[in-house]
């Protein structure tokens, strides 16, 4: 049985793994406490977060499985992009909008062994209108106001109530455009793969691959930019 560890009050960590997460952590700083940047999987080893001893660690985006270890015995918090249980699992952002969801909520909750089935500290609204990145810059400046709720007050998490509905990660073979009922339907494909580190929108013709970002919808036609490629060797033909 390890020994217990013992948490110094004013002590944080942040894990992300996107630029805009380094971002949010720079003006989480400057709030009272010690913090701390995680952005990578070597660095969240049990025994480096043992050391640090932090109060809570917050997720702000996270595409790896956490170590049970520290799920157990540390006070983790991440930021789920549904209304919990509504929503639970992968790829929440893209599963919202391919459902025509035109808002949701930002829950902050409790890590568990499960995905997203643990106790809840809050829940904010958030507007998912915009491309992906747009989206997720937005949830990412919600979650630092919900931290620094979360250090202030320590809130007491709640059960989630409600039917568990499960979203599945999407693949990137799922960003192919197959088929669209309207123009504001494949408008709304473009833009919710339209991040850093996303497989965009693509279409493959003639032995090319034509790759699809920073859609604009007005007056009966989609404005964006397309990067093209030939499916064999990657080279770029147009840009």
């Amino acid at each position: 049985m390890r020994p217990k560890v013992t948490r110094a009050q004013s002590i944080y960590a942040v894990v992300g793994c996107k630029s805009w997460n380094r971002r949010i952590f720079d003006e989480l700083s400057k709030l009272p406490g010690q913090w701390h940047y995680v952005g990578s999987g070597e660095e969240l080893s049990y025994d480096a977060v043992r050391r640090l001893g932090p109060r809570y660690i917050f997720f702000l985006h996270w595409s790896w499985k956490v170590p049970q270890e520290i799920v157990d015995e540390f006070e983790c918090v991440c930021f789920h992009m549904t209304d919990v249980p509504f929503g639970r699992g992968g790829s929440p952002l893209q599963n919202l909008i391919v459902r025509g969801h035109r808002e949701t909520k930002l829950t902050a909750l409790r890590m568990t062994e499960d995905f997203d089935a643990g106790l809840v500290y809050g829940k904010e609204p958030l507007s998912l209108e915009g491309g992906a990145e747009e989206i997720y810059l937005r949830a990412g400046r919600l979650s630092a106001k919900m931290i620094e709720s979360i250090i202030r007050q320590e809130p007491k998490p709640v059960p989630q109530r409600g039917k568990a509905v499960n979203f599945k990660r999407r693949k990137p073979a799922e960003s192919e455009v197959v088929s669209s009922t309207s123009l504001e339907q494949l408008h709304d494909f473009i833009r919710m793969l339209d991040a850093e580190d996303y497989p965009h929108a693509f279409l493959k013709h003639a032995g090319f691959r034509f790759e699809f970002s920073r859609p604009a919808l007005y007056d009966g036609r989609i404005l964006a930019d397309v990067k093209i490629t030939r499916e064999d060797d990657g080279e770029v033909v147009k840009k």
